[in-house]
């Protein structure tokens, strides 16, 4: 098979959904990961229900690909057989609070005496320094701290509890991936390992990107429902007949003109760019007067064929049954094992390359299924 990162080997020590669902694009990608837990405290995701095929739904998506290890990291004898077998891997993912793995024996500094070319990737809420560094957190916390949760949702209503978790994801998963394939290419130069410290803040952070550059450089704080893309403008989501919602992204000159003629609203081509807050208001207003005299079926069937970044928004379950879902392959049928028959329906890994083909093996295993 030619996977793009076949080769790589992994030692996963993570829980949740942060380190997790970086190593499951590892694993994706080829590389072959080890995913080691306690015998005693399994990881909690195991838990979170619903559940098929005799398993967490989240677990068995977030594990695929995976062996499953059962070791109790508080027993000597399994740390000196982790070090036994430390050379074979290249890369070792943890997500303890910091000081952990050091007190067990697996940290960097001692893992990186015994295989130089280890690369180690911590991922925690905070970092490994600073005043919060053994503090305890969460993706809304991580989302507080980092001010996205400050300018956005609505001023009459604060920051919203999103359907995702931001942080742990978009700021932990996939910056822990980008962190440790930056060092795998720096190894081919270097012939060494590195120390990878991922906080979730940090990582999270970075994500305000242009609303950062306004407020750092431009000298323009950021509040809900104020700026260009939060809720500001008409950039936005307006409710139909029916209760549905649309959003509509038509700030550019020709989506702007193509939304003003089939809607019939002159006033969005007169001051739908302006940056008057009672000009801003009066055309939101008119926007969501106007949505809300036809139904959502009704809007779709019209927007479906214009190219004026107008679409419905889908509830999960119609998104992921999309023609665009089925056109782009959101969605695969892993193997419940190896060469199975059956196979439970899960997210597709998005990356799409022209000669690499990702790799679909099995669901997350049963709790020490494999053996070391």
């Amino acid at each position: 098979m030619n996977a793009a990162l076949k080769g790589l080997k992994v030692l996963d020590f993570s829980t949740l959904l942060p380190g997790p669902f970086a190593t499951l694009y590892l694993a994706d990608l080829g590389a072959e990961v080890i995913h080691v837990e306690s015998p005693s405290r399994p990881d909690l995701i195991r838990l979170l229900p619903p559940y098929a095929n005799g398993q967490a739904t989240s677990h068995s998506y977030l594990n695929r690909n995976k062996q499953s290890i059962a070791l109790d990291l508080k027993d000597t004898q399994n740390i000196e057989l982790i070090k036994s077998k430390i050379a074979d891997f290249d890369i070792v993912v943890e997500q303890f609070r910091p000081d952990v793995m050091k007190r067990l024996g697996l940290d960097y500094q001692t893992l990186a005496k015994i295989n130089p070319r280890l690369i180690y990737c911590s991922i925690t809420g905070y970092g490994q320094t600073g005043l919060y560094k053994d503090k305890a957190g969460h993706d809304i916390n991580y989302l507080a701290l980092s001010g996205i949760a400050g300018h956005s949702g609505r001023q009459d209503s604060g920051p919203p509890p999103m359907g995702v978790q931001i942080a742990d994801v978009a700021g932990g998963s996939l910056h822990a991936v980008i962190g440790i394939l930056s060092a795998v290419i720096e190894r081919q130069r270097s012939g060494q390992g590195q120390y990878v410290d991922i906080s979730m803040t940090d990582c999270a952070v970075t994500l305000n990107n242009m609303a950062a550059a306004a407020t750092l450089a431009g000298k323009t704080p950021q509040y809900a429902e104020k700026s260009h893309l939060n809720g500001g403008t008409f950039y936005d989501y307006y409710q139909t007949q029916d209760g549905r919602y649309l959003s509509v992204g038509s700030l550019e000159p020709q989506f702007m003109s193509g939304l003003a003629t089939v809607l019939e609203l002159p006033v969005l081509l007169e001051k739908g760019a302006s940056f008057d807050e009672t000009d801003r208001k009066l055309v939101k207003q008119v926007l969501q007067e106007k949505i809300k005299t036809k139904t959502f079926t009704e809007w779709s069937s019209i927007f479906a064929g214009l190219d004026v970044c107008v679409e419905p928004v889908l509830q999960l379950d119609e998104a992921l049954t999309s023609p665009l879902a089925k056109q782009r392959q959101w969605v695969v049928d892993i193997p419940l094992s190896e060469g199975s028959a059956q196979t439970e329906p899960q997210l597709a890994c998005p990356i799409k390359f022209s000669r690499s083909k990702m790799s679909y093996r099995h669901i997350g295993k049963t709790l020490g299924e494999d053996s070391f």
